[in-house]
Protein backbone atom coordinates (compact mmCIF):
# COMPACT_ATOMS: atom_id res chain seq x y z
CA UNK A 1 0.00 0.00 0.00
CA UNK A 2 1.33 3.50 -0.74
CA UNK A 3 2.81 5.24 2.01
CA UNK A 4 1.26 8.64 3.03
CA UNK A 5 4.93 9.89 2.81
CA UNK A 6 5.22 9.43 -1.03
CA UNK A 7 4.51 12.37 -3.25
CA UNK A 8 1.63 12.52 -5.53
CA UNK A 9 0.58 13.88 -8.44
CA UNK A 10 0.33 17.78 -9.25
CA UNK A 11 -0.41 17.66 -13.06
CA UNK A 12 -2.73 20.92 -13.59
CA UNK A 13 -6.36 19.95 -15.77
CA UNK A 14 -5.07 21.19 -18.64
CA UNK A 15 -3.98 19.97 -22.08
CA UNK A 16 -0.79 18.75 -22.36
CA UNK A 17 1.51 17.33 -25.47
CA UNK A 18 4.24 14.73 -25.86
CA UNK A 19 7.38 17.04 -25.92
CA UNK A 20 10.32 16.44 -28.71
CA UNK A 21 12.99 18.14 -28.97
CA UNK A 22 12.26 19.71 -32.58
CA UNK A 23 9.88 21.30 -31.22
CA UNK A 24 11.72 23.42 -28.21
CA UNK A 25 11.73 26.75 -30.13
CA UNK A 26 8.56 26.87 -31.04
CA UNK A 27 7.17 25.82 -27.25
CA UNK A 28 9.02 28.64 -25.92
CA UNK A 29 7.68 31.23 -28.32
CA UNK A 30 3.90 29.64 -28.65
CA UNK A 31 3.40 26.96 -26.06
CA UNK A 32 -0.91 28.24 -26.80
CA UNK A 33 -3.14 25.99 -24.82
CA UNK A 34 -0.51 23.71 -23.49
CA UNK A 35 -0.04 23.66 -19.70
CA UNK A 36 2.53 20.80 -19.42
CA UNK A 37 4.88 18.44 -21.05
CA UNK A 38 5.18 15.08 -20.82
CA UNK A 39 8.46 13.32 -21.56
CA UNK A 40 9.44 9.31 -22.12
CA UNK A 41 12.21 8.62 -19.40
CA UNK A 42 14.39 6.37 -21.07
CA UNK A 43 15.24 9.43 -23.43
CA UNK A 44 16.18 11.29 -20.54
CA UNK A 45 18.57 8.67 -18.33
CA UNK A 46 22.14 9.64 -20.05
CA UNK A 47 24.26 12.04 -18.39
CA UNK A 48 24.64 15.27 -19.77
CA UNK A 49 24.07 16.74 -23.02
CA UNK A 50 21.66 18.71 -25.06
CA UNK A 51 18.70 16.95 -24.08
CA UNK A 52 18.52 17.47 -20.01
CA UNK A 53 19.73 20.97 -20.90
CA UNK A 54 16.47 21.33 -22.81
CA UNK A 55 14.80 19.33 -20.02
CA UNK A 56 15.67 21.80 -17.39
CA UNK A 57 15.18 24.65 -19.04
CA UNK A 58 11.78 23.58 -19.98
CA UNK A 59 11.06 22.37 -16.49
CA UNK A 60 11.16 25.72 -15.13
CA UNK A 61 8.44 26.72 -17.20
CA UNK A 62 6.09 23.67 -17.23
CA UNK A 63 4.92 21.06 -14.93
CA UNK A 64 6.77 17.40 -16.53
CA UNK A 65 5.47 14.32 -16.40
CA UNK A 66 7.76 11.45 -16.98
CA UNK A 67 5.99 8.40 -18.54
CA UNK A 68 8.40 5.31 -18.70
CA UNK A 69 8.15 3.12 -21.25
CA UNK A 70 10.95 0.46 -20.12
CA UNK A 71 10.17 -1.16 -16.60
CA UNK A 72 8.08 -4.36 -17.79
CA UNK A 73 5.79 -4.05 -15.13
CA UNK A 74 3.52 -7.17 -16.19
CA UNK A 75 6.69 -9.20 -16.58
CA UNK A 76 7.17 -12.43 -14.54
CA UNK A 77 10.89 -11.87 -13.49
CA UNK A 78 12.46 -9.40 -11.41
CA UNK A 79 12.50 -5.57 -12.48
CA UNK A 80 15.81 -4.50 -13.75
CA UNK A 81 17.44 -2.46 -10.88
CA UNK A 82 19.94 -1.22 -13.40
CA UNK A 83 16.90 0.27 -14.72
CA UNK A 84 15.03 1.46 -12.02
CA UNK A 85 18.17 3.03 -10.63
CA UNK A 86 18.33 5.01 -13.74
CA UNK A 87 14.79 6.07 -13.55
CA UNK A 88 14.67 6.79 -9.70
CA UNK A 89 17.94 9.10 -10.64
CA UNK A 90 15.85 11.24 -13.36
CA UNK A 91 12.69 11.40 -10.76
CA UNK A 92 15.14 12.58 -7.98
CA UNK A 93 16.71 15.44 -9.92
CA UNK A 94 13.82 16.51 -12.10
CA UNK A 95 10.84 16.10 -9.73
CA UNK A 96 8.14 15.64 -12.06
CA UNK A 97 4.55 16.52 -11.72
CA UNK A 98 3.37 13.05 -12.41
CA UNK A 99 4.95 9.67 -13.00
CA UNK A 100 3.81 6.91 -15.54
CA UNK A 101 4.00 3.26 -16.35
CA UNK A 102 2.13 0.54 -18.42
CA UNK A 103 0.00 -2.15 -17.69
CA UNK A 104 2.31 -4.47 -19.90
CA UNK A 105 5.34 -6.46 -20.06
CA UNK A 106 8.44 -5.96 -22.80
CA UNK A 107 10.96 -7.91 -21.39
CA UNK A 108 11.87 -12.20 -20.68
CA UNK A 109 15.20 -13.04 -19.02
CA UNK A 110 17.46 -10.92 -20.89
CA UNK A 111 15.71 -10.51 -24.23
CA UNK A 112 14.13 -6.97 -24.70
CA UNK A 113 11.31 -6.58 -26.89
CA UNK A 114 10.42 -3.45 -28.74
CA UNK A 115 6.48 -3.92 -28.04
CA UNK A 116 4.30 -3.01 -24.94
CA UNK A 117 2.90 -6.26 -25.12
CA UNK A 118 -0.45 -7.50 -22.60
CA UNK A 119 -0.81 -10.03 -19.90
CA UNK A 120 -3.57 -12.13 -18.84
CA UNK A 121 -5.67 -10.87 -15.91
CA UNK A 122 -5.60 -13.88 -13.25
CA UNK A 123 -4.76 -13.65 -9.28
CA UNK A 124 -0.84 -14.84 -9.84
CA UNK A 125 -0.13 -11.82 -12.26
CA UNK A 126 -2.21 -9.48 -9.97
CA UNK A 127 0.05 -10.13 -7.42
CA UNK A 128 3.21 -9.81 -9.74
CA UNK A 129 1.90 -6.64 -10.59
CA UNK A 130 1.33 -5.01 -7.32
CA UNK A 131 4.78 -6.35 -5.73
CA UNK A 132 6.62 -4.55 -8.90
CA UNK A 133 4.26 -1.39 -8.48
CA UNK A 134 4.86 -1.56 -4.60
CA UNK A 135 8.77 -1.97 -5.27
CA UNK A 136 8.80 0.85 -8.19
CA UNK A 137 6.56 3.55 -5.74
CA UNK A 138 9.09 2.81 -2.67
CA UNK A 139 12.07 3.36 -4.93
CA UNK A 140 11.15 6.40 -6.65
CA UNK A 141 9.77 8.27 -3.47
CA UNK A 142 6.06 8.88 -5.23
CA UNK A 143 2.81 7.10 -6.17
CA UNK A 144 3.04 5.87 -10.09
CA UNK A 145 0.00 6.43 -12.54
CA UNK A 146 -0.31 2.58 -14.26
CA UNK A 147 -1.82 2.81 -17.68
CA UNK A 148 -4.86 0.62 -19.76
CA UNK A 149 -3.28 -1.33 -22.52
CA UNK A 150 -3.86 -1.23 -26.23
CA UNK A 151 -5.21 -5.13 -26.74
CA UNK A 152 -4.65 -6.68 -30.10
CA UNK A 153 -5.75 -10.11 -28.24
CA UNK A 154 -7.49 -11.42 -24.99
CA UNK A 155 -6.44 -14.72 -22.44
CA UNK A 156 -8.32 -17.54 -21.87
CA UNK A 157 -7.43 -17.89 -18.86
CA UNK A 158 -8.13 -14.35 -17.56
CA UNK A 159 -10.42 -13.77 -14.37
CA UNK A 160 -10.97 -10.45 -14.11
CA UNK A 161 -12.42 -7.51 -16.39
CA UNK A 162 -9.42 -4.78 -17.17
CA UNK A 163 -11.32 -2.01 -15.77
CA UNK A 164 -11.67 -4.55 -12.36
CA UNK A 165 -7.91 -5.83 -12.41
CA UNK A 166 -6.58 -2.15 -12.60
CA UNK A 167 -9.29 -0.85 -9.75
CA UNK A 168 -8.07 -3.74 -7.22
CA UNK A 169 -4.09 -3.22 -8.39
CA UNK A 170 -5.00 0.93 -7.32
CA UNK A 171 -6.63 -0.47 -4.49
CA UNK A 172 -3.81 -2.69 -3.41
CA UNK A 173 -1.06 -0.60 -4.20
CA UNK A 174 -2.34 3.53 -3.70
CA UNK A 175 -1.23 3.89 -7.09
CA UNK A 176 -3.46 6.00 -9.31
CA UNK A 177 -4.20 5.21 -13.24
CA UNK A 178 -3.54 6.52 -16.33
CA UNK A 179 -6.53 6.32 -18.81
CA UNK A 180 -5.70 6.12 -22.41
CA UNK A 181 -8.63 7.50 -24.23
CA UNK A 182 -7.49 6.08 -27.50
CA UNK A 183 -6.41 2.27 -26.24
CA UNK A 184 -9.61 1.90 -24.90
CA UNK A 185 -11.13 2.44 -28.25
CA UNK A 186 -8.56 0.60 -30.16
CA UNK A 187 -9.21 -2.51 -28.01
CA UNK A 188 -12.53 -2.30 -27.96
CA UNK A 189 -12.76 -2.35 -31.82
CA UNK A 190 -10.32 -5.40 -31.57
CA UNK A 191 -12.33 -7.68 -29.46
CA UNK A 192 -15.87 -6.36 -30.07
CA UNK A 193 -16.90 -4.79 -26.57
CA UNK A 194 -18.35 -1.33 -26.13
CA UNK A 195 -15.73 0.99 -25.67
CA UNK A 196 -18.44 3.41 -23.32
CA UNK A 197 -19.21 0.04 -21.40
CA UNK A 198 -15.71 0.05 -20.54
CA UNK A 199 -15.28 3.60 -19.32
CA UNK A 200 -18.57 3.00 -16.97
CA UNK A 201 -17.28 -0.04 -15.45
CA UNK A 202 -13.51 1.95 -15.19
CA UNK A 203 -12.53 3.54 -11.92
CA UNK A 204 -12.46 7.36 -13.14
CA UNK A 205 -12.21 8.38 -9.49
CA UNK A 206 -8.54 7.00 -9.60
CA UNK A 207 -7.49 8.51 -12.86
CA UNK A 208 -4.46 11.05 -12.48
CA UNK A 209 -3.93 11.44 -16.37
CA UNK A 210 -5.85 11.00 -19.42
CA UNK A 211 -3.77 10.06 -22.83
CA UNK A 212 -5.40 10.16 -26.29
CA UNK A 213 -3.18 9.52 -29.51
CA UNK A 214 -3.82 8.27 -33.14
CA UNK A 215 -3.95 4.64 -34.60
CA UNK A 216 -3.59 3.49 -38.40
CA UNK A 217 -6.34 1.07 -39.31
CA UNK A 218 -6.37 -2.35 -40.72
CA UNK A 219 -7.86 -5.95 -40.74
CA UNK A 220 -6.90 -8.88 -39.88
CA UNK A 221 -6.57 -12.39 -41.77
CA UNK A 222 -10.40 -12.72 -41.29
CA UNK A 223 -11.22 -9.14 -42.81
CA UNK A 224 -12.32 -7.69 -39.73
CA UNK A 225 -11.50 -4.48 -38.55
CA UNK A 226 -7.97 -3.79 -36.65
CA UNK A 227 -6.60 -0.84 -35.41
CA UNK A 228 -2.93 -0.11 -34.59
CA UNK A 229 -2.18 2.27 -31.97
CA UNK A 230 0.47 4.13 -33.72
CA UNK A 231 0.69 7.66 -32.18
CA UNK A 232 1.51 8.65 -35.67
CA UNK A 233 -1.33 11.08 -36.47
CA UNK A 234 -4.00 13.20 -35.78
CA UNK A 235 -6.39 11.72 -32.75
CA UNK A 236 -9.65 10.06 -34.67
CA UNK A 237 -13.16 11.52 -33.94
CA UNK A 238 -14.36 8.91 -32.50
CA UNK A 239 -11.96 9.16 -30.06
CA UNK A 240 -12.58 12.81 -29.70
CA UNK A 241 -16.13 11.77 -28.99
CA UNK A 242 -14.96 8.96 -26.08
CA UNK A 243 -12.80 11.22 -24.28
CA UNK A 244 -16.25 13.90 -24.07
CA UNK A 245 -17.79 10.77 -22.78
CA UNK A 246 -15.11 10.49 -20.25
CA UNK A 247 -15.17 13.88 -19.03
CA UNK A 248 -18.40 14.19 -18.78
CA UNK A 249 -18.24 11.55 -15.56
CA UNK A 250 -14.97 12.52 -14.49
CA UNK A 251 -14.78 16.31 -14.22
CA UNK A 252 -12.01 17.92 -15.80
CA UNK A 253 -8.65 16.00 -15.80
CA UNK A 254 -4.96 16.30 -17.53
CA UNK A 255 -5.43 15.72 -20.76
CA UNK A 256 -2.12 14.76 -23.29
CA UNK A 257 -2.06 14.00 -27.03
CA UNK A 258 0.86 11.74 -27.83
CA UNK A 259 2.19 12.16 -31.19
CA UNK A 260 5.22 9.45 -31.38
CA UNK A 261 6.09 8.54 -34.84
CA UNK A 262 5.68 10.99 -38.16
CA UNK A 263 5.90 13.60 -35.79
CA UNK A 264 4.42 16.68 -37.47
CA UNK A 265 5.37 20.69 -37.78
CA UNK A 266 4.30 22.42 -34.02
CA UNK A 267 1.24 23.97 -35.60
CA UNK A 268 -0.34 20.45 -36.35
CA UNK A 269 0.28 19.20 -32.80
CA UNK A 270 -0.84 23.03 -30.86
CA UNK A 271 -4.00 22.27 -32.73
CA UNK A 272 -4.72 19.01 -31.25
CA UNK A 273 -3.99 20.74 -27.94
CA UNK A 274 -6.64 23.18 -28.53
CA UNK A 275 -9.09 21.09 -29.51
CA UNK A 276 -8.05 19.47 -26.31
CA UNK A 277 -8.54 22.75 -23.96
CA UNK A 278 -11.85 22.74 -25.63
CA UNK A 279 -13.13 19.80 -24.32
CA UNK A 280 -11.63 20.78 -21.20
CA UNK A 281 -13.38 24.22 -20.87
CA UNK A 282 -17.35 22.78 -21.52
CA UNK A 283 -16.80 21.07 -18.28
CA UNK A 284 -18.04 22.91 -14.89
CA UNK A 285 -14.60 22.60 -12.86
Amino acid sequence: MLDSTLRSNRLPAAAGVGYKPQHFNDILENSGPVGWLEIHAENYMGDGGRPLAQLRHLSQQFPISVHGVGLSIGSEGPLDSDHLARLKHLVDWLNPASFSEHLAWSTHDSHFLNDLLPLPYTDTTLTQVCDHIDQVQTTVGRQMLLENPSSYLSFDESTWSEPDFLREIARRTGCGLLLDVNNVFVSAVNLDFSPQSYIEAYPLDQVGEIHLGGHDEDVDDHSHPLLIDSHGREVADPVWALLDYVLDRSGPKPVLVEWDTDVPDWPVLQAEAQRVQAALDRIPA
